[in-house]
Protein backbone atom coordinates (compact mmCIF):
# COMPACT_ATOMS: atom_id res chain seq x y z
CA UNK A 1 0.00 0.00 0.00
CA UNK A 2 3.10 2.70 0.99
CA UNK A 3 4.72 1.59 -2.02
CA UNK A 4 1.56 2.51 -4.43
CA UNK A 5 1.05 5.96 -2.32
CA UNK A 6 4.22 6.33 -3.25
CA UNK A 7 3.79 5.69 -7.17
CA UNK A 8 0.99 7.57 -6.97
CA UNK A 9 2.59 11.04 -5.32
CA UNK A 10 5.69 11.07 -7.54
CA UNK A 11 4.10 10.48 -10.34
CA UNK A 12 3.46 14.08 -12.45
CA UNK A 13 0.47 12.98 -14.27
CA UNK A 14 -1.36 12.49 -10.75
CA UNK A 15 -0.66 15.45 -9.71
CA UNK A 16 -1.08 17.79 -12.67
CA UNK A 17 -4.43 15.62 -13.10
CA UNK A 18 -5.26 16.85 -9.52
CA UNK A 19 -4.36 20.45 -10.57
CA UNK A 20 -6.66 20.43 -13.66
CA UNK A 21 -9.43 19.16 -10.98
CA UNK A 22 -9.03 21.88 -8.59
CA UNK A 23 -8.73 24.59 -11.41
CA UNK A 24 -12.17 23.55 -12.47
CA UNK A 25 -13.10 23.28 -8.93
CA UNK A 26 -12.03 26.28 -7.78
CA UNK A 27 -14.03 28.15 -10.66
CA UNK A 28 -17.02 26.90 -10.00
CA UNK A 29 -17.17 27.32 -6.59
CA UNK A 30 -16.51 31.00 -6.50
CA UNK A 31 -19.12 31.20 -9.88
CA UNK A 32 -21.82 29.84 -7.54
CA UNK A 33 -21.11 32.28 -4.89
CA UNK A 34 -22.51 34.75 -7.47
CA UNK A 35 -20.10 38.17 -6.48
CA UNK A 36 -17.14 36.01 -6.38
CA UNK A 37 -15.99 36.80 -9.90
CA UNK A 38 -15.21 39.77 -9.80
CA UNK A 39 -11.30 39.76 -11.06
CA UNK A 40 -13.12 37.71 -14.33
CA UNK A 41 -15.22 40.55 -14.94
CA UNK A 42 -12.26 42.63 -14.78
CA UNK A 43 -10.24 41.27 -17.15
CA UNK A 44 -12.92 39.89 -19.89
CA UNK A 45 -13.82 43.55 -19.76
CA UNK A 46 -10.57 44.08 -21.01
CA UNK A 47 -11.60 42.99 -24.11
CA UNK A 48 -14.88 44.38 -23.88
CA UNK A 49 -13.85 48.14 -23.34
CA UNK A 50 -11.13 48.05 -26.15
CA UNK A 51 -13.93 47.04 -28.82
CA UNK A 52 -15.89 50.00 -27.06
CA UNK A 53 -12.57 52.19 -26.90
CA UNK A 54 -13.52 52.87 -23.13
CA UNK A 55 -10.48 53.83 -20.64
CA UNK A 56 -9.14 50.47 -19.49
CA UNK A 57 -8.06 51.40 -16.15
CA UNK A 58 -11.42 53.69 -15.06
CA UNK A 59 -13.77 52.18 -12.28
CA UNK A 60 -16.52 51.10 -13.84
CA UNK A 61 -19.38 49.88 -11.22
CA UNK A 62 -22.36 48.72 -13.39
CA UNK A 63 -19.67 46.24 -14.28
CA UNK A 64 -16.91 45.09 -11.54
CA UNK A 65 -15.60 46.81 -8.71
CA UNK A 66 -12.17 47.97 -8.23
CA UNK A 67 -10.32 48.91 -11.66
CA UNK A 68 -7.93 47.27 -14.17
CA UNK A 69 -4.10 47.27 -13.95
CA UNK A 70 -3.10 44.81 -17.28
CA UNK A 71 -2.02 46.04 -20.38
CA UNK A 72 -4.22 45.99 -23.17
CA UNK A 73 -2.77 43.65 -25.09
CA UNK A 74 -3.91 41.44 -22.51
CA UNK A 75 -7.23 41.79 -24.19
CA UNK A 76 -6.18 39.62 -26.97
CA UNK A 77 -5.63 36.67 -24.44
CA UNK A 78 -8.74 37.06 -22.28
CA UNK A 79 -11.12 37.29 -25.89
CA UNK A 80 -11.69 33.82 -26.82
CA UNK A 81 -12.97 33.11 -22.62
CA UNK A 82 -14.94 36.38 -22.81
CA UNK A 83 -17.30 35.99 -25.64
CA UNK A 84 -18.68 32.88 -23.74
CA UNK A 85 -20.61 32.61 -20.91
CA UNK A 86 -19.39 33.44 -17.58
CA UNK A 87 -19.48 30.01 -15.93
CA UNK A 88 -18.16 28.36 -19.02
CA UNK A 89 -15.51 31.40 -19.68
CA UNK A 90 -14.18 31.03 -15.75
CA UNK A 91 -13.54 26.88 -16.04
CA UNK A 92 -11.51 27.25 -19.40
CA UNK A 93 -9.54 30.66 -18.06
CA UNK A 94 -8.29 28.64 -14.67
CA UNK A 95 -7.83 25.34 -17.06
CA UNK A 96 -5.41 27.66 -19.22
CA UNK A 97 -3.20 29.17 -16.55
CA UNK A 98 -2.97 25.93 -15.42
CA UNK A 99 -2.05 23.97 -18.10
CA UNK A 100 0.86 26.05 -18.98
CA UNK A 101 2.21 26.36 -15.52
CA UNK A 102 1.95 22.63 -15.95
CA UNK A 103 3.87 22.37 -19.14
CA UNK A 104 6.36 24.89 -17.47
CA UNK A 105 6.91 22.21 -14.82
CA UNK A 106 7.25 19.44 -17.61
CA UNK A 107 9.89 21.42 -19.44
CA UNK A 108 12.13 21.65 -16.16
CA UNK A 109 15.29 19.28 -16.34
CA UNK A 110 14.03 17.49 -13.29
CA UNK A 111 13.45 13.43 -12.91
CA UNK A 112 9.25 13.06 -13.02
CA UNK A 113 9.37 12.13 -8.95
CA UNK A 114 10.82 15.89 -8.73
CA UNK A 115 8.49 17.26 -10.78
CA UNK A 116 6.16 15.33 -9.09
CA UNK A 117 7.20 17.13 -5.65
CA UNK A 118 7.62 20.42 -7.51
CA UNK A 119 3.96 20.95 -7.79
CA UNK A 120 2.72 19.31 -4.95
CA UNK A 121 4.72 22.26 -3.13
CA UNK A 122 3.30 24.69 -5.52
CA UNK A 123 -0.58 23.45 -5.27
CA UNK A 124 -1.94 25.91 -2.66
CA UNK A 125 -0.05 29.04 -3.87
CA UNK A 126 -1.54 27.94 -7.44
CA UNK A 127 -5.61 27.43 -5.68
CA UNK A 128 -4.47 30.72 -4.05
CA UNK A 129 -3.91 32.61 -7.51
CA UNK A 130 -6.58 30.42 -9.23
CA UNK A 131 -8.97 31.21 -6.68
CA UNK A 132 -8.41 35.02 -7.96
CA UNK A 133 -8.53 34.13 -11.88
CA UNK A 134 -5.13 35.55 -11.46
CA UNK A 135 -2.39 35.78 -14.71
CA UNK A 136 -0.02 35.02 -12.02
CA UNK A 137 0.56 31.43 -12.50
CA UNK A 138 0.26 31.77 -16.21
CA UNK A 139 3.28 35.15 -15.68
CA UNK A 140 5.41 32.30 -13.59
CA UNK A 141 5.03 29.66 -16.73
CA UNK A 142 6.05 32.29 -18.92
CA UNK A 143 9.37 33.23 -16.60
CA UNK A 144 9.96 29.73 -16.38
CA UNK A 145 9.73 28.83 -20.38
CA UNK A 146 11.70 32.29 -21.47
CA UNK A 147 14.94 30.60 -18.98
CA UNK A 148 14.35 27.51 -20.15
CA UNK A 149 14.17 28.25 -23.80
CA UNK A 150 17.56 29.90 -23.65
CA UNK A 151 18.89 27.01 -22.92
CA UNK A 152 17.22 24.97 -25.53
CA UNK A 153 18.58 27.55 -28.20
CA UNK A 154 15.44 28.92 -29.12
CA UNK A 155 15.98 32.34 -28.71
CA UNK A 156 12.33 33.17 -30.98
CA UNK A 157 10.38 31.25 -28.22
CA UNK A 158 12.24 32.88 -25.12
CA UNK A 159 12.25 36.23 -26.07
CA UNK A 160 7.81 36.00 -27.22
CA UNK A 161 7.18 34.37 -23.70
CA UNK A 162 8.87 37.41 -22.09
CA UNK A 163 7.07 40.10 -24.33
CA UNK A 164 3.73 38.47 -23.44
CA UNK A 165 4.44 38.50 -19.53
CA UNK A 166 5.68 42.03 -20.24
CA UNK A 167 3.01 43.35 -22.35
CA UNK A 168 0.49 41.91 -19.70
CA UNK A 169 2.07 42.86 -16.37
CA UNK A 170 5.02 45.17 -16.88
CA UNK A 171 7.24 43.24 -14.31
CA UNK A 172 7.43 40.56 -16.89
CA UNK A 173 10.09 42.50 -18.43
CA UNK A 174 12.72 40.57 -15.69
CA UNK A 175 12.30 37.53 -17.95
CA UNK A 176 15.29 39.57 -19.76
CA UNK A 177 17.38 38.44 -16.14
CA UNK A 178 18.33 35.39 -18.55
CA UNK A 179 19.92 37.77 -21.19
CA UNK A 180 23.76 37.62 -20.69
CA UNK A 181 23.06 33.55 -21.29
CA UNK A 182 21.93 33.79 -25.17
CA UNK A 183 24.37 32.66 -27.49
CA UNK A 184 22.69 34.43 -30.57
CA UNK A 185 21.35 37.81 -29.19
CA UNK A 186 21.22 39.07 -32.32
CA UNK A 187 18.25 36.78 -33.02
CA UNK A 188 16.69 37.28 -29.79
CA UNK A 189 17.25 41.23 -30.41
CA UNK A 190 15.76 41.17 -33.40
CA UNK A 191 12.74 38.64 -32.67
CA UNK A 192 12.35 40.71 -29.84
CA UNK A 193 11.18 44.00 -31.82
CA UNK A 194 9.63 42.07 -34.33
CA UNK A 195 7.26 40.13 -31.82
CA UNK A 196 7.39 43.67 -29.55
CA UNK A 197 5.58 45.60 -33.00
CA UNK A 198 3.33 42.67 -33.33
CA UNK A 199 1.93 42.44 -29.72
CA UNK A 200 1.14 46.53 -29.92
CA UNK A 201 -0.45 46.09 -33.21
CA UNK A 202 -2.75 43.28 -32.78
CA UNK A 203 -5.18 45.35 -30.50
CA UNK A 204 -5.22 47.61 -33.27
CA UNK A 205 -7.23 44.96 -35.54
CA UNK A 206 -10.02 46.07 -33.33
CA UNK A 207 -10.09 49.31 -32.03
CA UNK A 208 -7.34 51.79 -33.27
CA UNK A 209 -3.64 53.00 -33.30
CA UNK A 210 -4.92 56.00 -31.08
CA UNK A 211 -6.58 54.05 -28.75
CA UNK A 212 -4.01 51.65 -28.35
CA UNK A 213 -1.30 54.03 -27.60
CA UNK A 214 -3.69 56.41 -25.22
CA UNK A 215 -4.07 52.89 -23.42
CA UNK A 216 -0.53 52.53 -22.59
CA UNK A 217 0.11 55.76 -21.64
CA UNK A 218 -3.37 55.44 -19.37
CA UNK A 219 -1.49 52.12 -17.67
CA UNK A 220 1.72 53.54 -16.98
CA UNK A 221 -0.67 56.42 -15.06
CA UNK A 222 -2.79 53.96 -13.29
CA UNK A 223 0.22 51.98 -12.07
CA UNK A 224 1.85 55.03 -10.73
CA UNK A 225 -0.93 55.24 -8.60
CA UNK A 226 -1.50 51.96 -7.85
CA UNK A 227 1.84 52.13 -6.12
CA UNK A 228 1.10 54.78 -3.66
CA UNK A 229 -2.20 53.07 -2.83
CA UNK A 230 -0.92 49.89 -2.06
CA UNK A 231 2.18 51.21 0.31
CA UNK A 232 -0.78 51.98 2.76
CA UNK A 233 -0.07 50.10 6.33
CA UNK A 234 -3.54 48.26 6.17
CA UNK A 235 -3.45 47.43 2.15
CA UNK A 236 -3.82 43.53 1.84
CA UNK A 237 -0.92 44.39 -0.85
CA UNK A 238 2.64 45.56 -0.27
CA UNK A 239 3.16 41.81 1.37
CA UNK A 240 7.38 42.66 0.59
CA UNK A 241 10.38 43.34 1.83
CA UNK A 242 9.48 46.63 1.88
CA UNK A 243 6.13 46.26 3.00
CA UNK A 244 7.83 44.17 6.31
CA UNK A 245 9.89 46.86 6.89
CA UNK A 246 7.17 49.56 6.59
CA UNK A 247 4.85 47.77 8.74
CA UNK A 248 6.98 46.89 11.23
CA UNK A 249 8.86 50.22 11.32
CA UNK A 250 4.64 51.98 11.40
CA UNK A 251 5.83 54.14 8.63
CA UNK A 252 3.70 53.93 5.23
CA UNK A 253 6.21 56.67 3.95
CA UNK A 254 9.38 54.72 3.89
CA UNK A 255 10.43 55.31 -0.46
CA UNK A 256 11.16 52.15 -2.55
CA UNK A 257 13.96 53.42 -3.35
CA UNK A 258 15.62 52.93 -0.32
CA UNK A 259 15.26 49.62 -0.86
CA UNK A 260 15.91 49.05 -4.38
CA UNK A 261 19.38 51.02 -4.07
CA UNK A 262 20.84 47.91 -1.89
CA UNK A 263 18.16 45.20 -3.47
CA UNK A 264 19.05 45.65 -7.46
CA UNK A 265 22.91 45.44 -6.78
CA UNK A 266 22.75 42.59 -4.76
CA UNK A 267 20.17 41.05 -7.11
CA UNK A 268 23.20 41.66 -10.13
CA UNK A 269 26.15 40.55 -8.01
CA UNK A 270 26.02 37.57 -9.00
CA UNK A 271 26.59 38.29 -12.22
CA UNK A 272 30.75 38.69 -12.38
CA UNK A 273 30.51 34.71 -12.11
CA UNK A 274 31.39 34.86 -16.02
CA UNK A 275 32.83 31.67 -15.84
CA UNK A 276 29.41 29.97 -14.31
CA UNK A 277 27.07 31.08 -17.15
CA UNK A 278 27.43 28.13 -18.68
CA UNK A 279 25.89 25.94 -16.67
CA UNK A 280 22.07 25.29 -16.42
CA UNK A 281 21.96 25.04 -12.70
CA UNK A 282 23.61 28.49 -12.40
CA UNK A 283 20.71 29.42 -14.78
CA UNK A 284 18.17 28.39 -13.21
CA UNK A 285 19.31 29.82 -10.03
CA UNK A 286 19.54 32.91 -11.94
CA UNK A 287 15.67 32.13 -12.61
CA UNK A 288 15.08 31.66 -8.77
CA UNK A 289 16.41 34.73 -7.73
CA UNK A 290 14.11 36.81 -10.40
CA UNK A 291 11.26 35.09 -9.13
CA UNK A 292 12.10 36.02 -5.47
CA UNK A 293 13.16 39.54 -6.42
CA UNK A 294 10.11 40.34 -8.37
CA UNK A 295 7.85 39.94 -5.48
CA UNK A 296 9.57 40.80 -2.57
CA UNK A 297 10.48 43.96 -4.09
CA UNK A 298 7.18 45.35 -5.43
CA UNK A 299 4.54 46.98 -3.44
CA UNK A 300 1.92 45.74 -5.81
CA UNK A 301 2.81 42.05 -4.24
CA UNK A 302 -0.26 40.59 -2.73
CA UNK A 303 -0.90 37.18 -1.52
CA UNK A 304 -1.89 35.46 -4.80
CA UNK A 305 1.38 37.04 -6.51
CA UNK A 306 3.04 34.51 -3.94
CA UNK A 307 3.13 31.79 -6.71
CA UNK A 308 5.41 33.59 -8.79
CA UNK A 309 8.02 33.96 -5.31
CA UNK A 310 6.94 30.07 -4.35
CA UNK A 311 8.11 28.57 -7.81
CA UNK A 312 11.59 30.43 -7.09
CA UNK A 313 11.58 28.59 -3.82
CA UNK A 314 11.16 25.26 -5.22
CA UNK A 315 13.62 26.10 -7.95
CA UNK A 316 16.27 26.90 -5.74
CA UNK A 317 15.11 23.69 -3.73
CA UNK A 318 15.18 20.56 -6.34
CA UNK A 319 18.34 22.10 -7.77
CA UNK A 320 20.40 20.96 -4.32
CA UNK A 321 22.66 18.21 -4.90
CA UNK A 322 22.31 17.80 -0.51
CA UNK A 323 19.44 18.66 1.20
CA UNK A 324 21.37 19.79 4.40
CA UNK A 325 18.76 20.64 7.70
CA UNK A 326 19.11 24.41 6.43
CA UNK A 327 17.60 23.70 3.43
CA UNK A 328 14.93 21.11 4.38
CA UNK A 329 14.27 23.92 7.29
CA UNK A 330 13.52 26.92 5.21
CA UNK A 331 11.55 24.90 2.72
CA UNK A 332 8.95 24.02 5.58
CA UNK A 333 9.05 27.09 6.64
CA UNK A 334 8.27 29.46 3.29
CA UNK A 335 5.42 26.30 3.17
CA UNK A 336 3.61 26.60 6.24
CA UNK A 337 4.31 30.50 6.82
CA UNK A 338 3.84 31.08 2.87
CA UNK A 339 2.11 28.86 1.44
CA UNK A 340 -0.49 28.34 4.29
CA UNK A 341 -0.44 31.70 6.03
CA UNK A 342 -3.68 32.89 4.72
CA UNK A 343 -5.35 28.75 5.15
CA UNK A 344 -7.20 27.74 7.95
CA UNK A 345 -4.29 26.41 9.28
CA UNK A 346 -3.92 30.08 11.00
CA UNK A 347 -6.09 31.24 13.69
CA UNK A 348 -7.95 34.40 12.36
CA UNK A 349 -6.75 36.44 14.64
CA UNK A 350 -3.02 35.34 14.30
CA UNK A 351 -3.48 35.76 10.44
CA UNK A 352 -5.17 39.58 11.02
CA UNK A 353 -2.86 40.87 14.04
CA UNK A 354 0.47 39.52 12.85
CA UNK A 355 0.75 37.80 9.44
CA UNK A 356 -1.42 40.49 7.64
CA UNK A 357 -0.38 43.34 9.70
CA UNK A 358 3.40 42.37 9.77
CA UNK A 359 2.99 40.99 6.00
CA UNK A 360 4.62 38.41 7.49
CA UNK A 361 4.21 35.34 4.31
CA UNK A 362 7.24 37.66 2.78
CA UNK A 363 9.46 36.51 5.42
CA UNK A 364 10.37 32.91 4.33
CA UNK A 365 11.02 34.27 0.75
CA UNK A 366 13.51 37.22 1.89
CA UNK A 367 15.10 34.98 4.03
CA UNK A 368 15.47 32.43 0.94
CA UNK A 369 16.57 34.98 -1.32
CA UNK A 370 19.67 36.19 0.30
CA UNK A 371 20.31 32.57 0.66
CA UNK A 372 20.41 31.91 -2.89
CA UNK A 373 22.12 35.38 -3.64
CA UNK A 374 24.44 33.56 -1.57
CA UNK A 375 24.74 30.37 -3.42
CA UNK A 376 25.42 32.39 -6.66
CA UNK A 377 28.28 34.14 -5.16
CA UNK A 378 30.09 31.08 -3.93
CA UNK A 379 29.13 28.12 -5.00
CA UNK A 380 30.04 25.42 -8.20
CA UNK A 381 27.34 25.11 -10.49
CA UNK A 382 29.13 21.96 -11.99
CA UNK A 383 29.59 20.33 -9.00
CA UNK A 384 27.34 21.42 -6.21
CA UNK A 385 24.12 21.10 -7.96
CA UNK A 386 21.87 18.08 -9.66
CA UNK A 387 19.49 18.31 -12.67
CA UNK A 388 18.32 14.70 -12.57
Amino acid sequence: MKDKFLKILLNPKYIFGVYLIIAVVTAVSKYLRGNSINNYLIFKHVFFNTLKERNLYLQYPDLFQDSNHYGIFFGVLIAPFAIMPDWLGVCLWNIANTSIFLFAIHKLPFHNPKKALFALFCLQECITSSLYFQFNVALVALLMLGAIYIYENKETKSVATTLIGFFVKIYGIVGLSQFFFIKNKWKYILSGIAIGILLIVIPMLYSSPSFVLQSYADWFQSLSEKNGQNQDLGSYQDISLMGVVRRIAGDANISNLYFLTFGVPIFFLPYIRIKQYKHYAYQLMILASTLLFVVLFSSSSESPTYIIAVVGVMVWFFLQKERTPLTIGLLLLVIILTCFSTSDLFPKYVKEHFIHKYSLKAVPCIIVWFRVVYELLTKDFEKDYTLN
